[in-house]
């Protein structure tokens, strides 16, 4: 009998199927990133440790070449174009300043170590660039539309481009007999693919996702092709895959949006293959190598500190210019800082092409370990003293019923979908409330899913059904004493059938069950929810009541960040408050480093949220508190509440492949109370209430 070899595909595979899995949670809980145990294990599995994955084996390399192009992919999608658009001058502006300072510096350092131009150069543009880790932390302040934050944000574009530009134009050169003719053949070719991609994508991907309508699955191979292809092409003309997955991703944004299948892609690609990808970074270490460059601590310390100070430089250039505060310039520093994605795949890129020596690579993957612990750290001191007086936040008045919609129907509408008699009454009662406030109506929804022969007996049944849970629905309405239209319609697909049915009926919110599948499955295959919430025209509550809203006594709101968002669960909580008389709690939970400052002026928004929507102030209690984890301490408050309210968070994806911030999921599962969670439809944003 054959001896397994640790060199099969499929083991190899199973070895890293279970370092994802197992690490990074690990290294998450010491504070520190996911990707350093990655890389560690990477380290110990390889030929400097147990020597169970190769190098040099086709598998490891495929999948590492995978994970590197999808890294590029993912750190183009989550560029936020509009943003972009709002500050490019200043953008512009500083992203030329953040790259060219790191760019001499590198360069100069390069020089100074003997390195050669070529090799130099490359090092300078592997300190140009930076990945926007900290991204996260500004997100959960509500800092965002601050427009240092923006700037840097839309800067991401020019450094990362021109980091790639410079890293194929000396993979070029490398390749020997690169004449000027030919450097002016490659950047005109250059030129050429980037317009095609760019532009090519954006409208083939538009076209094609109209014509496959809720076919999320071709969509999905879609994205997939057009990332692959885009590398290959970019081979063609001589330039690295990983410019081509970059652009591609570019490309896409716009077609995806905020939308399921972006979602999906980002998670396959965070969960498996980026992930990959760094456990083959760690393959290349050479602990004896890696220590011994760092005993002559010379070339590492200075690379490191050479990122560190000329990125402040750039910073600093431009404050002046843009007028910005101390806080904005420290907070623009830190977060260009971190140098995960487009630096460690074009610093593998040049050491497979051997035009940096190992000591860089190493140097370069300290520098990543230090960078991507230094800069979340300076962002989350620096970004919580943004906040001004000329941002504050000031909600409007509570609205009339006239004004919440986007499409300002003339009858406050809510539809219903009716599926379950377990919870059909609390949804009723749920819709109620809302509807009676609003001198509304209610329409119970129910979808008999169709069969390819209408006179089929399943179709019957189906139908006999609908029609039961129908009339259970109208009685339920008539003894809450409000107006009800039933509807029952045929379909082929549940959600495109609700979303038709409110679309049909004007309606201002659908109120839904919350689903059964909320974690893994979910993200995978997507359910009723997700689809409803991607392709719905109106405002979606889920819902999860464990007893009726009419019996509930105290009402608990969670405020993340203040924007308008976060008026449309306040606007629940005070509905609900209003009709039944049930106590709010207006609760902020933030991180121990808040300064006093800050903390007071969240009181203040909290104070103004309270004097605009509830009347009486002794019902409502306002709670700053700091904690560790947001959802600690939101669970912590639910205990003694009958209702929490939230606002659905779309997960998000950072640059470095890693999940940073997925809340939203994990609290479900463990809140032991009711729920209505507060859904954001595609295109949200732009309607201002709930």
């Amino acid at each position: 009998m054959e001896t397994l070899s640790f060199q099969e595909p499929i083991v190899t595979f199973v070895l890293l199927l279970a370092v994802i899995l197992i690490l990074p949670p690990i290294f998450e809980r010491m504070r520190l990133p996911g990707l350093v145990g990655l890389l560690l294990a990477g380290v110990v599995l390889g030929s400097s440790g147990f020597n169970l994955l190769s190098k040099e084996s086709e598998t490891m390399g495929l999948l590492s070449d995978i994970g590197k192009i999808y890294l590029m992919f993912v750190a183009g999608l989550e560029i936020d174009l509009s943003q972009f658009q709002r500050t490019k001058n200043r953008s512009l502006g500083f992203g030329f300043s953040t790259f060219i300072f790191p760019f001499i510096a590198g360069t100069l350092i390069g020089l100074a170590f003997n390195s050669g131009w070529l090799a130099s150069i490359l090092i300078g543009s592997l300190l140009a660039s930076h990945t926007l880790l900290a991204y996260p932390i500004v997100r959960r302040l509500g800092v965002v539309n601050n427009e240092a934050v923006t700037v840097t944000i839309g800067a991401t574009i020019f450094t990362d481009i021109s980091a790639l530009l410079v890293l194929a134009i000396c993979v070029g050169i490398s390749k020997g007999d690169f004449t000027l003719t030919r450097l002016l053949f490659l950047l005109g070719s250059l030129a050429v693919y980037t317009v095609a991609t760019v532009f090519g994508l954006d409208r083939l991907g538009k076209q094609f996702f109209r014509k496959s309508r809720d076919d999320q699955g071709n969509q999905f191979l879609f994205v997939l092709l057009a990332v692959f292809l885009a590398s290959v092409c970019a081979q063609l003309i001589g330039v690295e895959p990983i410019v081509g997955a970059f652009l591609a991703g570019l490309s896409v944004n716009g077609v995806l949006g905020d939308s399921p299948v972006k979602e999906k892609v980002e998670f396959i690609g965070s969960v498996l293959f980026i992930p990959m990808f760094f456990v083959g970074m760690g393959l290349l270490l050479d602990v004896g190598a890696f220590f011994e460059s760092l005993s002559s601590i010379g070339l590492s310390l200075t690379i490191v500190l050479g990122l560190i100070v000329s990125k402040f430089i750039a910073a600093f250039a431009v404050k002046p210019l843009y007028h910005y505060n101390w806080h904005q310039t420290l907070t623009m520093w830190s977060l260009s800082m971190p140098q995960v994605a487009a630096t460690l795949a074009a610093a593998q890129v040049g050491y497979e092409h051997e035009i940096i020596k190992e000591t860089v690579f190493n140097s370069v993957v300290l520098m990543m370990l230090i960078t991507s612990i230094l800069g979340p750290l300076i962002t989350s001191r620096s970004a919580p003293q943004l906040v001004e007086s000329s941002n504050r936040f000031t909600p409007p008045t509570a609205p009339s019923s006239a004004l919440e919609h986007t499409l300002s129907p003339e009858t406050y509408t809510a539809v219903v979908p009716v599926n379950n008699p377990k919870n059909e009454r609390f949804l009723l009662e749920i819709a109620t409330l809302l509807a009676r406030h609003e001198g509304g109506r209610i329409v119970p929804l129910s979808i008999a899913l169709s069969q390819s022969r209408m006179d089929s007996p399943l179709l019957d049944q189906s139908i006999e059904r609908s029609k039961k849970l129908l009339a259970e629905a109208n009685e339920a309405s008539r003894e809450l004493g409000i107006e009800t239209e039933p509807v029952l319609r045929i379909t082929s697909d549940i959600a495109a059938g609700i979303c038709e049915a409110a679309r049909e009926q004007d309606a201002s919110v659908i109120v839904l069950g919350m689903s059964e599948y909320i974690g893994i499955r979910s993200r995978l295959f997507g359910n009723i929810t997700d689809k409803v919430l991607w392709a719905a025209h109106c405002r979606v509550a889920i819902i999860r009541l464990l007893e009726s809203p009419f019996a509930m006594q105290r009402v608990l709101v969670p405020v993340e960040d203040f924007n308008t968002s976060i008026l449309r669960p306040v606007r629940i909580a005070q509905i609900i408050a209003s009709e039944t008389g049930a106590k709010v709690t207006l609760l902020h939970i933030h991180d121990r480093s808040f300064s006093p400052t800050r903390k007071n002026w969240v009181r203040e928004q909290l104070a103004t949220l309270r004097s605009q929507y509830f009347p009486n102030d002794a019902e409502v209690e306002i709670k700053v508190e700091d904690s560790d984890r947001i959802s600690t301490g939101i669970l912590r408050e639910a205990s003694t509440h009958d209702l929490v309210v939230l606002r659905s968070h779309r997960r998000r994806v950072g640059a470095d492949g890693l999940a940073m911030s997925d809340e939203t999921t994990p609290l479900l599962q463990r809140i032991k109370c009711s729920i209505i969670l507060v859904g954001e439809t595609h295109g949200a944003s732009a309607t201002p209430l709930w």
